[in-house]
């Protein structure tokens, strides 16, 4: 997931106790990951109706299969499943681009910056440019670039989670790569 905001073990404690029935547990999980998920997903897709709801259903279905869950230290892997499962069949449901830009997630940056009204903000510029050449991509080169590098995930991983062959991932995170520089050379 995105920057972890708890301690490595803790997160496997939480999921063994949720799997045994404790309530708490499971909603301090939902808790802890819930920030993270969201996150993936407004990398994923745009507008922010749908990253919500994304997120919502992902946590419903992490809280209903976590007694399937084999092995608690493989808990992330198995939520980035999830995760990429469900932008997969929204995706092939909406037949969406994605490409309008969520205008108050980057007023909310260019407001914690500090940028007056009426002053072009350059960091507001370049995130509408990154988000616009990510959002651009097709959705398997999206996946696996922000599997890559939003989430930090091995190739190795991230072929588990796509169900998709080493060399797949690898040629795809290429070819993102390859068409964000394209995309952007005019501004790096």
């Amino acid at each position: 997931m995105t920057k972890n905001t708890y301690k490595k073990g803790e997160i496997q404690q939480l999921v063994s106790l949720a799997q045994n029935g404790d309530i708490k547990a499971l909603e301090e999980l939902i808790r802890k990951v819930q920030k993270e998920i969201y996150a993936i997903f407004s990398h994923l897709c745009e507008r922010k109706e749908d990253v919500s709801d994304l997120t919502q259903e992902a946590l419903t279905k992490m809280a209903k299969s976590l007694s399937q869950l084999k092995d608690t230290k493989k808990f992330k892997s198995w939520l980035n499943q999830i995760i990429t499962n469900l932008f997969y069949d929204y995706t092939r449901q909406k037949q969406d681009k994605f490409i309008d830009i969520d205008e108050d997630k980057l007023h909310q940056i260019k407001d914690k910056l500090g940028c007056e009204p009426g002053e072009k903000c350059l960091f507001t510029e370049i995130e509408k440019l990154i988000k616009a050449a990510l959002l651009s991509l097709p959705k398997d080169l999206r996946v696996t670039i922000v599997l890559r590098e939003f989430e930090g995930l091995s190739y190795e991983d991230i072929a588990k989670i796509t169900n998709t062959a080493l060399g797949t991932v690898k040629s795809r995170i290429a070819r993102a790569r390859i068409k964000l520089q394209q995309e952007l050379k005019d501004f790096i």
